[in-house]
């Protein structure tokens, strides 16, 4: 397993893929962009795009999807909760950057759901706060959490854009990740990486 985080689209969003390096197959995690490092990466690496997965849908974690599509034919999955975001483009802030930006074509999971997904095996945490459909990816086996903009290194996310809630969000994070082995890797949608056991201790907005 091999996860490469790229910086993209206009504020930066970390977008990841990762790698099975058995077979070359893997995932993209929040495209804000289609980069050209990305698209290089994919081709250098003979790489086998098999999913998008979304933790949720502002703007600046899903304008490359339509993008990665035209290249390549895969589901794009995001927690069912989180439709109002991807169909709206006010309330997923695109709207503030020009004519907006929709994906009504998301493939819609629920809390605990797995996905299997080049060759990993994803298990589905449902995290509203940051948004009302925001989730988390975890993969057991590898120790890995996509935490989206759910957690940060040393913070959490904001809370006052369309269908978020502080009180959600702290809920969200002491119940359903600070319970993951603290070994665990966080890769987050900005910022560095962390693990569970780093923010156990560290992170000022968890009791």
């Amino acid at each position: 397993m091999k996860i490469k985080r790229f910086l993209t689209g206009m504020i930066g969003t970390n977008s990841y893929l990762m790698i099975n390096e058995d077979t070359n197959a893997c995932i993209l995690v929040d495209p804000a962009a289609f980069s050209k490092e990305i698209e290089e990466t994919m081709r250098k690496e003979q790489l086998q795009l098999v999913a998008i997965l979304l933790t949720h849908g502002h703007f600046d974690h899903i304008m490359g999807v339509d993008d990665v599509l035209v290249q390549y034919d895969v589901p794009v999955y995001a927690h069912k909760e989180e439709k109002e975001l991807l169909t709206d483009a006010t309330k997923n802030l695109s709207a503030m950057y020009g004519k907006g930006y929709t994906f009504p074509n998301a493939c819609y999971v629920e809390d605990g759901e797995e996905l299997e997904v080049a060759g990993f095996l994803f298990q589905v945490i449902y995290t509203p706060g940051h948004t009302k459909g925001g989730c988390c990816y975890y993969c057991s086996k590898e120790g890995v959490l996509f935490s989206g903009d759910t957690l940060f290194c040393g913070s959490v996310g904001r809370t006052d854009f369309p269908t978020g809630s502080s009180s959600m969000l702290i809920r969200s994070v002491e119940e359903k990740l600070m319970v993951l082995p603290e070994n665990t890797k966080v890769y987050p949608g900005h910022m560095d990486e962390t693990t569970i056991a780093f923010e156990k201790r560290n992170n000022p907005f968890l009791s």
